[in-house]
């Protein structure tokens, strides 16, 4: 008998060791039977065999007061529940094992109130459970909460599938003939045999190995060749590891050892090939696998839609996720959640919050509750399109609807605030996180450092970083890669340098997008020399440059005005292996325009048609830039013409660019018929396009044309910037009326545009053109000028500087007294002490 209970299924040396206690007090008559029973609980014999409970319910053996989370574990309980048919139960396996009772209530709770929850523990470890629950809805109709809540059979949970199934006491019922069977002392298992047990045991070894978190793909096919017969489990367990990690290869290799081995796949084992496909982005695969399915009589359940839908939504292939909803409402499927969710997370994730609101609230009517990643990804989704409103909206219903907002709700708020710029808001909402016990992680420190880095405050960025530390959070390369950013954007090469070996010390490797923003940091700058120098410094490093790196470099040149070396980082790039991209030639044309060099600017775009690549707006709107720069205007249209055969609309960008060219040459008449056309259109001019029209009014000498547009522009909402301001105070200076620029330029400074020193050099040159008939004007204007061009250390040129005396002193004696004259002096004289100090390099411009 001893054999017997130590072979019989699933018990534990502590059940042998009461067993052999129980038998013996049989043995010696010390008791009946039943008392024996009463005296010892037959519940301290039986365990949880976690291999059965995570996939058959049916084969999950009796619970316990020894095995029911928070029961008293003495023998003299005398009250034990009794797993009698209730309408409001259902059972729940193949849960994590190291879940407590707040996480599984937490998600079901959604579904009717919980009258009670019984978590069977693990007999090896009592910290743990064993991989399933029992719970019991109360409530007016505890039996319809039931029935919802048995639809997340298939859901993701907390990185598992769940099994979820209405309990009707069948296995109960079997458990209780069973343990009946066993106490009369009659045999209904047989006695296993080695090569069971082995078997066993290397299955439950390969089990193991899943679950944990430092296993490799080739530890993982090594424990699962050990096992001699695998068992269709085993083999959906590899399809599901594989699966996870998109390798497609190795998961229909799998499934068709599975089926050499004359073993059906069932929809769970198909469901997993399916989602390897879905993960490894071949949807066409995947769609494949689903007819195969269906072909052998296998009906695809709610998990395969979910699956093919979200790999869809992956695609951003909304179209085909939306068919594959509709397929699974034709299906029988029209009012599970999960389905539901998983095409509102499509809709969300390509932007179209109006389809994604529209079937939410179907979804509501429909009776469905939503669950807290419903409400998550909503928010991502109103983030993604920066609608604030909407965003918030959604975080305030997260309470109403009885959840408590996470570090996942929190960081899409979090996200939409550094998108728009509000870092001040961003920071309030860290607090308030932090403030209901919630942590930071790296991924919303990254999303604070970011924020930083957008607005420029590197000090903020760096006080991030450090904060990570003390929180005893070790910083990622993301979170790095931020810091560099932040310093090379501020120009602070040195301490983005010293980061980088920050970063290497922590042993993290530097990637190529990290010697990528110190390069582009560099070329930023103008030192070109040191970007190409971190180019090798990379490359030894063992990363390889991209196109995007030499792109900076390029961009550097040609903002430096050395557009031969420029053009000379194309063969560099064919050197080492990188081929010229798109963004690559479109620099180089941008390059020739500047010089106005239009032939070899066509020479580029000409090449960049014969590559194959797909010319879109920034390409022509370079080659109209090298054309107007050289007044061919004409040409300017032949390929303006060219881009609207190519189906390329034109955009405000590209009637600005023209505009430019309209009013280089003063053509008024041209830049009237372009302002026409744009609002025929339906395109709204900008800032830029009326600063274009203004300057074209100016050249053409039609100021009240100018006001006009000027005042214009007001009207519409738009504030002048200093731009627009230089550009009527230069058109007042050549129309010869200095009084009205003088008008300007005071109400440029009350609109709080601070002058820079092509204003005042314009202003100071238009007020000694008209020195010898605006005498007041003149006198007063140039004082001012003068002084505040002092105090905002301008410094005038030495030859101006001599206009200025030999103007003053050919004018002083006629029109002027003698404290006037004197009172000129003086300002002459710092005028010409200024321009003694620009010319020897004593103070820097």
């Amino acid at each position: 008998m001893e054999c017997t209970m130590a072979s019989f299924r699933g018990l534990s040396a502590y059940s042998v060791c009461t067993s052999k206690c129980i038998w013996g007090v049989f043995a010696r008559g010390m008791a009946p039977l039943s008392d024996s029973v009463r005296m010892f609980p037959v519940c301290s014999m039986t365990v949880v065999s976690p291999k059965e409970s995570s996939f058959n319910p049916s084969a999950v053996p009796g619970t316990s007061a020894l095995l029911v989370d928070g029961q008293d574990e003495r023998a003299d309980v005398p009250n034990k529940r009794e797993f009698d048919i209730d309408p409001g139960k259902i059972f729940v396996g193949n849960l994590p094992r190291n879940l407590q009772k707040s996480d599984i209530v937490g998600f079901f709770r959604s579904f009717g109130p919980i009258r009670d929850l019984i978590l069977i523990r693990d007999h090896r470890d009592y910290e743990k459970n064993a991989g399933y629950c029992f719970i019991f809805f109360g409530g007016t109709d505890p039996h319809s909460s039931a029935l919802k809540a048995s639809e997340m059979d298939g859901a993701k949970f907390h990185g598992r599938t769940l099994r979820v199934k209405l309990d009707d006491g069948r296995w109960e019922k079997a458990r209780k003939e069973e343990r009946s069977a066993w106490t009369q002392g009659v045999e209904t298992k047989d006695t296993r045999s080695a090569w069971h047990q082995e078997r066993d045991h290397h299955s439950q070894s390969f089990r193991e190995i899943l679950t944990s978190t430092t296993a490799s793909g080739v530890s993982v096919q090594a424990a699962f060749n050990k096992i001699a017969k695998p068992k269709r489990g085993d083999y959906s367990l590899l399809v599901t590891y594989f699966a996870k990690r998109g390798d497609k290869h190795s998961a229909r290799s799998t499934f068709e050892r599975m089926r050499a081995a004359r073993i059906p796949p069932s929809v769970h084992v198909y469901t997993s090939l399916v989602h390897a496909y879905a993960m490894a982005n071949d949807m066409r695969g995947a769609v494949s696998t689903v007819d195969d399915m269906s072909s052998e009589g296998i009906e695809p359940n709610e998990a395969t839609y979910n699956v093919v839908i979200n790999g869809f939504a992956r695609s951003h292939n909304i179209k085909a996720a939306g068919y594959w909803f509709n397929k699974a409402k034709l299906g029988g499927f029209a009012g599970n959640s999960v389905i539901y969710n998983s095409i509102i997370e499509a809709h969300c994730k390509v932007g179209d919050m109006d389809k994604a609101s529209e079937l939410w609230s179907e979804m509501q009517e429909q009776g469905m509750v939503s669950s807290l990643k419903v409400f998550n990804v909503l928010m991502d989704g109103y983030c993604r399109i920066g609608d604030e409103e909407n965003c918030v909206a959604i975080f305030n219903r997260i309470e109403e609807a009885g959840y408590e907002p996470t570090i996942v709700s929190y960081g899409c708020i979090i996200n939409l605030y550094v998108k728009l710029g509000k870092m001040a808001e961003a920071v309030d909402m860290s607090k308030r996180m932090e403030a209901q016990g919630i942590l930071h992680n790296k991924m919303t420190y990254a999303m604070l450092m970011n924020g930083y880095v957008r607005t420029g405050d590197c000090a903020g960025a760096f006080a991030t970083f450090q904060s990570m530390y003390e929180k005893g959070i070790k910083p990622d390369v993301v979170v790095f890669n931020a810091l560099v950013s932040a310093f090379s954007k501020n120009n602070e090469m040195p301490r983005a340098l010293q980061t980088l070996q920050r970063m290497e010390q922590e042993g993290l490797n530097p990637t190529a997008q990290t010697y990528s923003i110190i390069i582009d940091g560099y070329a930023r700058h103008g030192d070109v020399e040191m970007a190409l120098k971190t180019v090798q410094t990379m490359m030894k490093a063992g990363c390889r440059p991209t196109a995007a790196t030499y792109n900076s470099i390029l961009h550097g040149f040609v903002h430096e005005g050395q557009i031969d070396r420029a053009a000379a980082i194309l063969e560099d790039m064919n050197n080492a292996g990188v081929s010229p991209n798109q963004r690559s030639y479109t620099i180089l044309i941008e390059g020739y325009a500047k010089l106005g060099d239009i032939g070899t600017a066509f020479e580029y775009f000409k090449n960049l048609k014969n590559g194959g690549f797909i010319i879109d707006v920034f390409a022509y709107s370079s080659l109209l830039k090298a054309c107007c720069k050289s007044g061919r205007m004409q040409t300017a249209f032949a390929v303006l013409q060219e881009m609207k055969a190519a189906g390329i609309d034109s955009n405000t960008y590209i009637y600005n660019i023209l505009l430019d060219g309209w009013a280089q040459g003063g053509d008024l008449w041209e830049a009237a018929d372009l302002m026409q056309q744009m609002q025929h259109n339906g395109i709204s001019p900008d800032i830029h396009t009326y600063t274009s029209f203004v300057n074209a009014c100016c050249k053409a000498g039609d100021m009240l044309k100018a006001t006009e547009t000027f005042r214009e522009m007001k009207r519409m909402g738009l504030q002048p910037n200093l731009q627009t301001y230089t550009t009527l105070i230069h058109g007042w200076s050549s129309a010869a009326y200095p009084e009205k620029a003088l008008a300007c330029f005071e109400e440029m400074k009350e609109q709080g545009v601070k002058p820079d020193e092509a204003v005042y050099q314009c202003l100071m040159t238009s007020l000694l053109s008209r020195a010898a008939v605006a005498r007041d004007t003149v006198f007063k204007g140039i004082m001012t000028i003068s002084s505040e061009m002092v105090a905002s250390g301008y410094f005038v040129d030495p030859s101006t500087a001599r206009f200025v005396a030999i103007d003053h002193r050919r004018s002083s004696c006629l029109f002027w007294t003698r404290s006037d004259v004197r009172a000129m002096e003086e300002s002459v004289e710092r005028i010409e002490v200024s321009a003694e100090q620009a010319t020897h390099g004593s103070v820097t411009t």
